[in-house]
């Protein structure tokens, strides 16, 4: 395009070259001022280059609106040679052009190989202005206008000044192209009518497509009298049918909420409710059954209602309380903990002889992993019972214990009542994890609301915050678990039955890996029959690589090495293997776990004591050093915990006191005491006291 393109808005110009811009759903007739939006490319170049050379462009609609790239084919062969009048730029993407239609033109060729689309277009005014026919024309005319007339009665949405040039006006080319330019028709309808090229041809098309929608505005006018006839009689659901179909889904949905709330009240009158609670879920249906069922009030009276309906009123299971039935599961569930077994079986038989008695709660206190959380099921399984478990570890809100009221979104019931719609069951035994792991903070005290569901005297009538009706939890039997008494706070406890679960002994947690453990990851490694593991490779798992009150870390030794053997086996290295004390530190490591060191001989200024830690009791080797000049004094370094201070000042004041009976001065004293003190991994640690 390196050529001057000749422009000239003539429309007795011969053959011009113009930049051409293809129209989507938008026809363009000679005379008519209108603004649209430009946004490909080639269209916002044309545009650009229209206003360096005398604004003038040629407009034609698309055949297919959805081809991004039209070419020559895919353009209807007859638009309008324009002038751009006004380009406003919104984005460096888009670009609202105002143009006025100068004459028809007949697109002869289209080039779409440079920036903009470049066409090659002819003038082709309307033929027929000064025809002999001319009472033909003047006919259609005077009909054309009276369609117009009865169009605009039906549809008086035009202008004044449009109407007005409209019916003043006897050119008859001037209203082919000034009425479907202002008229709300189809683009193909105004496409149709620019592409004939005679004025009684297009007088003719245009007086059809006016009485077309002439038909179509009286059929609409039938159906709005009718709609409105019925609304004067009161009946609007019709209109709405009527009106608009889409409505008809809602006015649908009336009809569908009040069936649901009808179900709802026969659910419950057929479920076995407490009368208060009878009264309120009725209610409830009652009020859904007014609503809309696509309101955001009926969605939550149904969520509501769905809920309470699910909870198990009189839902129970028949317990099984025989006690050597019992005692033989608890041997083979759990190896050891006799004083715990023989507490479950005393609860388990007080309630075989008394089962009017209810209310008692059993708290289980011990180390992590003693196996607090296994018994609890044991327990289930013995007596027959649902099983469910809540987990209190951090919880500070008391509202996860009671549950929010309905007035806030997304609100939902407590912990308990969840629990309890879990086991589907009114009598089921409910676990609460962690009961010392809770705490409190503005939203309030979890462990007071406990307090209600835990006593025997309130929880006949348990009110959760969501369900607003009481539910009788008297049957439930509550299990907690604790790591420690401490931290649980004290009008609490006193409603539980306290049972300690102490460490496991050496020999305990060797049969329970014999046992349980190294079984049941065999089979999970694939390794039953492949790896054999010796009695002495279970004691040095449980001395060498773990210290622990429970089996927890013990699993997880066993699993390691297992793993460890079958990547020897996977690998071809060896078919079978056997794992002894010899062969343990080959395959696991070094020993994570070093042993307490305990002098066999006695000596001046050493001696050992004893220490308390949560996994067992440990040697405390106390090494005395007196140093000269010190004069008897006393200095502490170290972290050293109250008591061991005490104990450091009583000794001191103790030899002071006795210096002079036997005969001696108090030096200055270095106390060193040295503990192994065991946690979730080994450590040593040196505590140094100088007095």
């Amino acid at each position: 395009m390196s050529e001057r393109v000749k422009i000239i808005l003539d429309k007795n110009a011969d053959i011009l070259r113009l930049p051409a811009i293809a129209l989507r759903g938008l026809v363009v007739f000679p005379g008519n001022i209108i603004h649209f939006e430009v946004g490909r490319k080639k269209s916002i170049a044309a545009i650009e280059w229209a206003m360096s050379n005398n604004n003038a462009v040629f407009l034609t609609a698309q055949q297919d609106m959805d081809v991004e790239d039209p070419g020559f084919k895919d353009l209807y062969a007859y638009g309008v040679v324009a002038e751009v009048k006004q380009v406003l730029r919104v984005s460096d993407e888009l670009v609202k052009v105002l143009v006025e239609g100068k004459y028809r033109a007949k697109l002869l060729t289209l080039d779409s190989s440079g920036r903009f689309l470049l066409a090659s277009t002819k003038a082709a005014a309307l033929r027929g202005t000064k025809s002999v026919d001319s009472a033909r024309v003047e006919a259609l005319v005077r009909s054309v206008k009276e369609a117009f007339e009865e169009y605009l009665s039906l549809n008086p949405r035009l202008s004044k000044d449009v109407v007005y040039t409209i019916i003043t006006n006897e050119d008859a080319a001037l209203l082919c192209d000034y009425i479907p330019a202002n008229l709300l028709l189809k683009y193909t309808d105004k496409q149709a009518l620019l592409n004939e090229g005679t004025v009684s041809g297009r007088l003719e098309k245009l007086l059809e497509i006016l009485r077309r929608e002439t038909k179509i505005l009286h059929i609409e006018k039938d159906i709005q009298s009718k709609v409105n006839e019925q609304m004067d009689k009161n009946q609007r659901d019709y209109y709405l049918r009527e009106q608009m179909r889409a409505i008809s889904n809602e006015l649908d949905d009336f009809d569908d909420t009040r069936e649901e709330a009808e179900e709802y009240k026969a659910k419950i009158e057929k479920t076995k409710l407490p009368e208060e609670a009878r009264e309120k879920l009725l209610k409830e249906a009652d009020r859904m059954f007014k609503m809309q069922g696509n309101s955001q009030e009926a969605s939550v009276i149904r969520t509501y209602l769905d809920t309470c309906l699910d909870l198990p009123w009189d839902t129970r299971t028949e317990d099984n309380l025989d006690v050597n039935k019992a005692a033989a599961l608890l041997d083979k569930e759990h190896y050891g903990l006799k004083k715990v077994k023989e507490r479950i079986l005393e609860i388990l038989a007080v309630r075989k002889l008394a089962p009017e008695v209810k209310g008692q709660i059993i708290c289980l206190v011990g180390p992590p992993g003693v196996g607090k959380t296994s018994i609890a099921r044991s327990i289930a399984e013995c007596l027959g019972r649902k099983y469910a478990r809540m987990s209190l570890g951090g919880v500070r809100d008391e509202a996860e214990i009671r549950g929010h009221r309905r007035t806030y979104i997304g609100a939902m019931p407590g912990k308990i009542i969840s629990a309890i719609l879990t086991a589907k069951s009114a009598n089921p035994l409910l676990l609460l994890d962690e009961v010392d792991k809770m705490a409190s903070d503005f939203r309030g005290d979890p462990a007071a609301a406990l307090l209600e569901a835990l006593d025997p005297e309130q929880n006949v009538a348990f009110k959760d915050h969501y369900l607003d009706i009481p539910f009788d939890l008297s049957d439930v039997l509550f299990i907690t678990t604790a790591n420690t008494t401490d931290t649980i706070p004290r009008p609490l406890l006193d409603r539980m039955d306290v049972i300690e679960l102490s460490s496991y002994t050496r020999v305990e947690k060797f049969e329970i890996a014999k046992r349980h453990l190294l079984p049941k990851q065999l089979a999970a490694t694939g390794l039953k029959g492949r790896v054999k593991l010796t009695n002495s490779a279970l004691y040095g798992l449980i001395d060498g690589y773990t210290q622990e009150a429970g089996v927890r870390n013990l699993e997880r030794a066993v699993t390691e090495l297992l793993r460890k053997c079958a990547k020897r086996i996977a690998a071809g290295e060896v078919e079978t293997l056997s794992v002894s004390d010899k062969n343990l530190e080959e395959i696991l490591g070094p020993k994570r776990v070093k042993p307490a060191f305990l002098s066999r001989k006695d000596a001046v200024g050493v001696a050992n004591g004893l220490a308390w830690t949560s996994v067992g009791g440990e040697i405390l080797p106390i090494e005395v050093q007196t140093v000269p000049g010190g004069a008897g004094r006393l200095e502490l370094t170290g972290s050293l915990g109250e008591v061991m201070k005490e104990s450091a000042k009583l000794a001191i004041t103790y030899a002071k006191a006795h210096a002079e009976a036997y005969g001696y001065d108090v030096p200055f004293l270095r106390i060193s005491i040295s503990t192994y003190t065991r946690r979730k991994e080994p450590f040593q640690r040196t505590v140094r006291l100088r007095a």
